[in-house]
């Protein structure tokens, strides 16, 4: 089912990964998406394994804590494809660091992106769907970190609790234009990065009560639920991927 004919999508961070997993299905259910990432290459690779399987899909690269170039990327959006409507923040970054050893560059790389930059794409891209007049869907990646206490993530847990609160917070703001605002807090998930630590999946399915750690492909599942027409009446919400971690929060550092 096209669920998503119609639909323009931009996603950010869609190299790989989580990000491009997002955007493969959203293309595959007959969205247009514009799909963004740092690297320029890796980005062009997603685009070109999105339109070699059939899905209508455009790289564009850039930094998305850039408040110009986010409102660039909406622009190239509604150039492109005509409208905007649906958003991924997916770009962020994750930082482990001692809370006593922290520094400043560290903190302020991190709120840039993870912060700075989703706050902007989701005004710009709001703007765009106000003066649309058709609705519209924006969805902020979080993380389980954003609910529960991770050592050396206090940092990165701060953003993305921070993220839920701008979610719930423009609930007051968006939903007069039809805009629905939601978040996706996965947890232990086996992407390109988390693979390469070779006891990542062993440790994390010992202590995720399913019996593994996500895929991405669940992700994914819930954030198309989020920004589809099914969830017309769901917003200002955080939805917890993580086989059930969070219910009993088990450590990855002890044996």
């Amino acid at each position: 089912m096209l669920q998503f004919k119609n639909q323009v999508a931009i996603v950010t961070g869609a190299g790989q990964g989580i990000g491009l997993e997002i955007a493969r299905q959203l293309a595959e259910q007959g969205a247009a998406v514009l799909l963004n990432d740092l690297d320029e290459e890796l980005a062009e690779k997603a685009a070109g394994f999105i339109q070699k399987s059939g899905g209508e899909c455009v790289a564009y690269s850039g930094n998305a804590a850039d408040v110009d170039f986010v409102q660039a990327m909406v622009n190239e959006a509604v150039r492109v494809f005509g409208k905007l409507t649906i958003i991924v923040a997916n770009a962020g970054i994750t930082t482990f660091g001692d809370f006593f050893e922290y520094t400043p560059e560290s903190l302020q790389k991190l709120l840039d992106l993870n912060l700075r930059g989703s706050f902007f794409l989701t005004q710009a891209a709001a703007r765009q769907m106000r003066t649309q007049g058709e609705g519209g869907r924006i969805l902020l990646m979080s993380s389980v970190t954003g609910h529960q206490a991770h050592q050396f993530l206090a940092a990165y847990g701060m953003t993305k609790a921070a993220l839920e609160m701008l979610a719930k917070s423009l609930v007051v703001e968006l939903s007069p234009y039809g805009i629905t605002i939601n978040a996706v807090a996965p947890g232990a998930t086996m992407t390109e990065r988390t693979a390469e630590d070779p006891e990542y999946e062993k440790t994390w399915g010992r202590i995720t009560p399913i019996g593994r750690p996500a895929k991405v492909q669940d992700i994914a599942h819930a954030a198309l639920f989020l920004v589809s027409p099914l969830a017309g009446h769901i917003t200002g919400q955080s939805l917890v991927v993580d086989g059930g971690w969070t219910a009993v929060s088990p450590s990855p550092y002890e044996s």
